[in-house]
């Protein structure tokens, strides 16, 4: 699914003009993508949550020149679904 069809989803579900729609999903995923630059965690009941790992600097390898690279410090957002939304994708699969 892509953001322009849960926005027209938005609109037709709650009866709103599509600029509405798209300003409210563009402010979730605004203060979702600021709570994860924190290092915070994100915790949607009955869907997963969201989080960030640090990974520190490491020596890698250029895989095209084999040459030995620095790796800077990053992190990397992560999600893990709930229970909930484990069984109900795998109902499916059991039919």
């Amino acid at each position: 699914m892509k953001k322009s069809e849960l926005e027209k989803e938005l609109a037709s579900k709650f009866n709103l003009q599509s600029q509405q729609s798209e300003k409210i999903l563009d402010t979730v995923i605004e203060h979702m993508t600021r709570v994860l630059q924190g290092a915070g965690r994100i915790e949607i009941r009955g869907f997963g949550s969201f989080f960030t790992k640090g990974y520190k600097t490491y020596k890698g390898r250029n895989p095209r020149t084999g040459d030995e690279v620095t790796v800077p410090p990053k992190k990397l957002p992560h999600f893990r679904p709930s229970k909930e939304l484990l069984k109900k994708i795998n109902q499916n699969e059991n039919k």
